[in-house]
């Protein structure tokens, strides 16, 4: 497998990039019309993009509040230490709690941010505690979302040589 850094993108695979970001759902005759291509040629653009990394994998979005997840709470968390050790027990720990949405290793004042989902602030308190019983676990600073501004998926692909 080609390594994505490896990979020069040209003009067609940034519109390539560009239209799955928007609409992953698109079919192949629908893309290759979408960027000139032949659907052959397409396909193999596709495929390409794919096996070098590029293309990491297609997801669906769900809308957190038409489930019930209404709220995104940011947690800064701070280690009782940065030995590599307390790092890797942390992060072995922390992937499993289904809350946690994202998560930083950092630099500045705090070791790891973590973008929590939750239904209310008792929801909450349950995934607080779960946070405090991570090994090495010194501070937890959480900070409440009052409302999303903007909340973007697609990268920017904008330079392609």
């Amino acid at each position: 497998m080609q390594k994505a850094q490896d990979h020069r993108l040209d003009e067609i695979d940034c519109s390539i990039l560009s239209a799955l970001q928007q609409n992953g759902k698109l079919s192949n005759v629908q893309l290759a019309k979408k960027v000139g291509l032949s659907e052959s040629a397409c396909l193999r653009r596709v495929k390409m993009l794919e096996d070098s990394g590029i293309i990491d994998r297609y997801i669906l979005l769900v809308d957190q509040k038409a489930v019930g997840i209404p709220g995104t709470v940011f947690v800064r968390i701070t280690l009782d230490g940065q030995q590599q050790s307390k790092l890797e027990a942390f992060e072995s720990r922390v992937v499993n709690i289904e809350e946690v949405m994202e998560c930083y290793l950092m630099s500045g004042d705090a070791d790891y941010i973590l973008r929590i989902i939750c239904r209310d602030n008792e929801d909450y308190k349950k995934v607080h505690t779960k946070l405090t019983n991570l090994p090495g676990v010194q501070r937890v600073h959480s900070s409440f979302s009052l409302r999303t501004v903007i909340r973007k998926t697609a990268l920017p692909i904008r330079k392609c040589s």
